[in-house]
């Protein structure tokens, strides 16, 4: 797990890393996205309905239904999965938790996470999911969880 994303933020990332490989065409139900990001499908489809309510993922409904990307992946950044299922507001308030941490009043990392924060919020404001699709690609191939791999 990450220092500063939810695991629900991780499975919501890499569901929409999943979908932005695939034909845009082609619909995935949630048993079909758990299975080659390797995580529970319930916990899977909990993330794609966030992220469905968010705009960046679509869904139909029915025997053939399933979801897909509502957007392009050129269209998505990291940063819009982050903001749709965690927030914000890692990236605004203190990393310890102190209350009124400020440049005027900082806690004991202040300066350096104020660093670190900031050029993650730039990296993930950057990347697009097709930024990103080749390098899944090879990642995902790697894990290999759709045929029971890595379990």
């Amino acid at each position: 797990m990450t220092v500063i994303f939810s695991k629900k933020c991780e499975v919501g990332l890499q569901a929409v890393l999943f979908l932005s490989t695939q034909n845009p065409a082609r619909l995935f139900n949630a048993l079909e996205v758990s299975r080659e990001v390797g995580q529970p499908k319930e916990f899977v489809s909990k993330m794609l309905q966030i992220l469905t309510s968010s705009g960046i993922v679509g869904s139909r409904k029915g025997k053939n239904g399933g979801f897909f990307l509502a957007k392009k992946p050129s269209e998505i950044k990291l940063i819009d999965i982050v903001e749709a299922i965690d927030g914000l507001d890692v990236f605004s308030n203190c990393v310890l938790g102190f209350p009124g941490c400020s440049k005027e009043s900082p806690c004991p990392v202040h300066e350096k996470w104020g660093k670190l924060r900031d050029e993650a919020f730039q990296m993930l404001s950057e990347n697009s999911f097709e930024d990103l699709k080749e390098k899944t690609i090879s990642k995902l191939k790697s894990l290999d969880f759709s045929n029971g791999n890595n379990h």
